[in-house]
C-alpha cells in the first residue's frame, strides 16, 4: 500500500513539473516572438483549436475531475493559448 502510495505521488508531481511546467515554458519563445520581436509566429487557426481544447479541458477540470493540481495546470495551459492567441491577433490588425 505505501509502495502504490508513494508512487501515486511521484507522479502527481511528475505531472505538474513534467507536464504542467514544461508546458506552460513551451509557449515562452512564441509569447515573446509576439510580443517583444514583433513576429508571427503562431498560426491563428492552431491557436483558436489549442483555445477550445484548453477551454474544454479547464471545464472538465473545474466540474468533472476536480483535482486542484489538474485545474492550476488546465488553467495555465488555457491562460498561455489565450495569450499566444490575442497577441497573434493584434499583431495581424496591426500589420493590416
Amino acid at each position: 500500500m505505501a509502495v502504490n502510495h508513494l508512487l501515486l505521488s511521484i507522479l502527481s508531481v511528475a505531472y505538474v513539473f513534467l507536464a504542467g511546467v514544461i508546458n506552460i515554458v513551451a509557449y515562452l519563445p512564441t509569447i515573446k516572438d509576439l510580443y517583444h520581436h514583433k513576429k508571427a509566429s503562431a498560426n491563428v487557426h492552431s491557436y483558436w483549436l489549442w483555445t477550445l481544447t484548453g477551454a474544454i479541458t479547464l471545464l472538465y477540470s473545474l466540474f468533472i475531475l476536480p483535482d486542484l493540481l489538474f485545474i492550476i495546470v488546465s488553467l495555465l495551459n488555457f491562460l498561455a493559448c489565450i495569450i499566444v492567441l490575442c497577441a497573434r491577433i493584434t499583431l495581424k490588425e496591426h500589420h493590416l
